[in-house]
């Protein structure tokens, strides 16, 4: 290879050099406290508040409501979590978060996935924090006032609005949602399913993926719009339904705006800048969901685990049956591996840069769902039909694990990308490649 291709795939942390900083996976000093505390605090006060929670919302009449005392439970939570200064950390380097590096929340999010309700008591819940996290870095002071600040403070609810029904938006240019500006007004028209939380009834604003400028540059055609969920002509149609289940009252909504009016100065950063944003916001967002997602497979394991010394069969406790030693190594293995992956994506983030980072990022998305759902899968395995059934959280993690490797882009659109990237560091190499080869007779 020439050096200057040595020398790229150095650059991007590739090369394995021992000096390179992309290697040092260490947490700060600083943030060592906060992680600590999050731990003692989901143990604490998370996992009782979520059980009593839980507990109280099952067999509800109006499934898009919570029932009298749920909220209050969450509320008191948040508020201890807010007393206790554990709110809104997962903003990196923000004035309006705790400035941790993105390798510091991707700890630290690993243990928000094992707890249920953990993410949305210290307010580090998606889709809210992407949206957060773009009003914050490009918003106007007006955009930030009427809903960073209520977002910020826990008050709502929000959504990410760009999944189509009628296109295939895993590749952003096809959105046909259309927003047309009519004075001071953009008015927009089209459909959408798949989009997360817009069945909460505290869902207030929908960051709004359409297309605004038909004539330019594919990838300057898209822009994000501030949608209010109650603006005149946004129809909740219903919840799209995952392996049977509508995840009420959060739901993944299938949404036809008809005709909404916004006012102009609910464009996000600029006309045609949607995919710019998109950079912002999905670098950390795959970070985060990949850490709370081997989150679960730590859960997992210990679930499978337990079960696995707990029941016997054939004069033997499960776990010294068939492969089922074997079963648990691997997950174990599995584990540390994807562990180490994220954190060296998240470092890339600190250190190059969303952008520079991104194959980073494309590489462990296309990877951690994938052997998390496997890792669930063979958990519920071990539980045998009360894996599946609603007296163990597993069939809910799963479904929750397998709709990942679709969300924030599919698996096989991320292995593209790495594909692609991979490829080309040796495109126009003059070398034969077949002088590398050992020829026998």
């Amino acid at each position: 290879m020439s050096e200057t291709k040595q020398a790229s795939k150095a650059t991007s942390g590739f090369g394995f050099n021992p000096q390179d900083e992309l290697n040092d996976l260490r947490m700060s000093e600083k943030a060592m406290p906060l992680l600590e505390h999050v731990k003692r605090f989901c143990a604490e006060t998370v996992a009782p508040m979520a059980e009593k929670f839980d507990k109280l919302g099952e067999g509800r009449a109006d499934r898009w409501s919570y029932v009298p005392g749920q909220l209050e439970l969450l509320e008191a939570a948040k508020n201890q979590a807010k007393k206790e200064g554990l709110w809104n950390f997962f903003l990196p380097d923000a004035h309006t978060g705790e400035g941790l590096k993105n390798l510091d929340y991707a700890y630290i999010a690993a243990v928000l996935g094992r707890y249920p309700h953990a993410s949305e008591t210290m307010n580090c819940s998606a889709p809210d924090t992407g949206n957060m996290e773009v009003i914050e870095r490009v918003g106007t002071p007006e955009q930030k006032e009427r809903w960073l600040k209520p977002l910020l403070a826990g008050e709502i609810r929000s959504a990410f609005a760009m999944t189509e029904v009628h296109h295939a938006s895993s590749d952003a240019k096809n959105i046909a949602t259309t927003a047309v500006l009519e004075g001071d007004e953009w008015v927009i028209n089209g459909e959408k399913h798949y989009i997360s939380g817009a069945g909460d009834p505290r869902c207030k604003i929908m960051i709004t993926m359409v297309r605004t400028s038909p004539d330019a540059p594919s990838h300057k055609q898209q822009s994000q719009i501030l949608v209010p969920t109650d603006a005149p002509g946004v129809k909740i149609v219903g919840p799209m339904h995952v392996f049977g289940e509508d995840d009420a009252p959060h739901g993944h909504m299938h949404i036809i705006f008809n005709n909404v009016r916004v006012p102009k100065s609910n464009m996000l950063l600029g006309e045609g800048r949607g995919f710019e944003i998109s950079q912002l916001r999905l670098g950390p967002g795959r970070i985060h969901h990949c850490m709370r997602s081997i989150g679960q497979a730590e859960r997992a394991l210990d679930l499978m685990s337990r079960r696995g010394l707990s029941r016997k069969a054939f004069g033997k406790e499960l776990v010294w049956l068939g492969g089922n030693l074997e079963i648990i190594s691997r997950a174990r293995i599995e584990i540390e591996a994807m562990r180490l992956m994220v954190l060296k994506a998240a470092k890339a983030m600190d250190v190059l840069g969303n952008k520079e980072a991104r194959i980073w990022v494309h590489m462990v998305k296309a990877m951690v769902p994938e052997k998390v759902c496997k890792i669930i899968d063979q958990a519920i395995q071990m539980h045998g039909a009360l894996g599946v059934s609603q007296h163990t959280p597993l069939a809910r993690m799963y479904t929750q694990q397998r709709t990942l490797r679709l969300a924030d882009g599919p698996d096989e659109v991320h292995h593209m990308v790495v594909g692609r990237h991979e490829a080309r560091q040796y495109e126009g190499l003059d070398e034969d490649v077949t002088s590398s080869m050992v020829w026998r007779s």
